[in-house]
């Protein structure tokens, strides 16, 4: 599917964000984008360059944490043959390739404390220089950054440049997360679903069940609009029933019972106490203040927890059909079902 480049949403500090990156896009300076992951940093860029009167211009991506420390300077900078080891033939760098249009720097708190000097100056004067050459050239390059780190405090911590931070923040625009987007995740839900649904080339859209709006609503949603995204798309292509509406969605698709375990360090041995004669009230204390592993409630607790873990995942291996499941589990169909029944998985 083509990357989702429509904002989507009603809320008003979302409305807010979206209307502060308009009234900016058309001003020839420097904007920082801040906002958790997911929430739409990238858009709101390429919101900026569309907005702006450099529209037909290049609109240039490097996303600084994706890149070496060793070879992100050669990559913003551009380098000459020879330059270093490997430089066979001279390069433009993205400040070249962005000439008279934008260059969209994200996760710029990742930078390297020599491209962030290099950048400073960029920035400042308007000219780069490539890596093994003494000539700088003058560039026309409106740049956007983003990031979901604390600038002011690394600043402060003297983690990235305060100078640089001073000129690349002439506005900033700060996105809000996803759960305090009041409303905006049933306008979403929908959204996504019906584009899948569409993809999908289902006859129409059944919408979501009950089971599933409500576990989507109390969701906390840290990965955002990106996280809300995936959940959606992934219920939809797995529900099997076109006819009803979508009652199963699962948030973390590594879960499983027969998830791989983590190897166990054995842990050294402690010396063994030497032993002494206690009398039975010091018996009785001690016994009283050792954990208790016969606590059946909780043992039956976890049994139940795990049961239902096993039925979601064979319902879930079986594209919910019953019947498969049953055969799967190597229960009858009215075992199935009374298990289903008891665990609350019958709308599944």
């Amino acid at each position: 599917m083509a990357r989702e480049t429509q904002f989507v949403g009603e809320s008003g500090a979302f409305l807010d964000a979206v209307e502060k990156a308009s009234r900016a896009a058309p001003l020839n300076r420097p904007v920082l984008v801040v906002g958790e992951r997911g929430t739409g940093k990238e858009l709101i860029a390429e919101r900026l360059h569309r907005l702006s009167l450099r529209w037909d211009g290049p609109f240039i991506t490097l996303n600084c944490a994706a890149m070496p420390e060793t070879l992100i300077e050669a990559e913003l900078f551009g380098h000459e043959a020879g330059a270093f080891t490997g430089a066979t033939k001279a390069r433009v760098g993205r400040f070249e390739e962005a000439d008279g249009g934008t260059l969209f720097l994200d996760e710029l708190g990742t930078l390297s404390t020599g491209a962030q000097e290099r950048l400073l100056r960029a920035v400042e004067y308007g000219e780069i220089t490539r890596i093994g050459s003494s000539r700088p050239q003058r560039v026309d390059v409106r740049i956007v950054a983003a990031t979901n780190a604390d600038l002011p405090k690394m600043a402060d911590e003297n983690k990235f440049r305060a100078d640089l931070l001073d000129r690349l923040s002439f506005e900033v625009v700060t996105l809000p997360p996803l759960r305090v987007r009041e409303g905006d995740i049933p306008v979403l839900m929908d959204y996504f679903g019906r584009r899948m649904a569409a993809e999908l080339e289902w006859p129409s859209w059944p919408g979501f069940g009950r089971l599933a709006s409500e576990a989507l609503n109390r969701h906390d949603w840290p990965g955002n609009v990106r996280e809300l995204r995936n959940v959606i798309e992934r219920a939809v292509y797995q529900w099997n029933d076109h006819s009803r509406p979508v009652d199963h969605v699962v948030f973390d698709p590594f879960e499983s019972p027969w998830k791989p375990r983590e190897k166990q360090v054995k842990p050294e041995a402690a010396p063994a106490a030497p032993e002494t004669a206690h009398s039975a009230p010091e018996q009785a204390e001690t016994a009283a203040n050792e954990p208790a592993f016969d606590r059946i409630d909780d043992m039956k607790a976890a049994v139940e927890a795990y049961e239902k873990r096993i039925l979601e995942a064979a319902l879930a291996k079986s594209r919910y059909n019953q019947r498969q499941t049953a055969k799967t589990l190597n229960l009858t169909y009215d075992q199935l079902r009374h298990s289903l029944k008891r665990h609350d998985l019958l709308g599944s």
